[in-house]
């Protein structure tokens, strides 16, 4: 069942244009990762599909309806779509089981699974000031997760996490997946964090999709040197040495 359904994105900032043409789709619980160099465009394209960016060309489509931009709503984003972005921000002095209160629209018990799952159930009498950056994340997330979105986009989540935290929330969006069922999108500079987790990649430079495949595919026939040398260490071969 297709979800998601990305046709003709372009956005222009100044003299620059940032996306262009990308079009896909993604399915119930498929894994997308997009991977690229900075300034590649994906930053920038989660948020459109968040609904937090306008674009300037194309449309997003969710569920057979087009998500609105920010032009067109008094409050952006889309309430079955959630964003975390790498700058989360949790309010400080407050105790954890306070700030999920707020968001929280769920009942009693798929709560408490839902704080299971994330596994922040130890951190709810705790304050947000006594908590490691690895806790406020998935505090964050769990947050996001108690409005029932569909569809959750995470942006850079290993960046700045110790092992120890990165191995916690891997379980968390493994099974964010398994048991809540929710579709997740990640974006990741790190090839370690992407290819044992995604059912496809999209790799992006200079605003545009370059190449689309599956984990293996992606990894053994990249289509060009700036794809090999993403995923892993690579060497190049000249063209003249070949025929020579």
């Amino acid at each position: 069942m297709v979800l998601l359904k990305v046709s003709q994105i372009g956005k222009q900032e100044g003299d620059h244009l940032v996306l262009r043409d990308i079009r896909f789709t993604q399915q119930h619980l498929q894994k997308i990762a997009i991977a690229g160099a900075s300034g590649s465009g994906k930053k920038r394209l989660l948020k459109i599909l968040a609904g937090l960016i306008q674009p300037d060309e194309g449309e997003v489509i969710w569920e057979s309806k087009r998500v609105k931009g920010p032009y067109e709503k008094l409050i952006p984003g889309h309430p079955e779509i959630a964003y975390l972005s790498q700058h989360f921000e949790l309010r400080n002095n407050y105790r954890v089981e306070e700030i999920l209160g707020y968001a929280n629209t769920l009942l009693p018990g798929k709560a408490e699974a839902l704080y299971e799952v994330c596994r922040i159930s130890h951190l709810l009498q705790r304050r947000t000031d006594a908590l490691s950056g690895g806790e406020k994340q998935r505090i964050a997330l769990a947050r996001l997760l108690t409005g029932s979105p569909k569809l959750l986009l995470l942006d850079e989540p290993f960046s700045n996490l110790d092992l120890l935290h990165k191995k916690i929330l891997k379980a968390v969006i493994r099974d964010i997946s398994e048991i809540l069922h929710i579709t997740s999108m990640l974006v990741s500079h790190d090839p370690g964090d992407i290819l044992p987790w995604a059912d496809t990649i999209f790799v992006m430079k200079e605003g545009q999709i370059i190449q689309e495949g599956s984990p293996e595919e992606i990894y053994q026939s990249p289509v060009n040197a700036y794809v090999a040398e993403l995923f892993g260490t690579c060497n190049a071969i000249d063209d003249m040495e070949v025929k020579s």
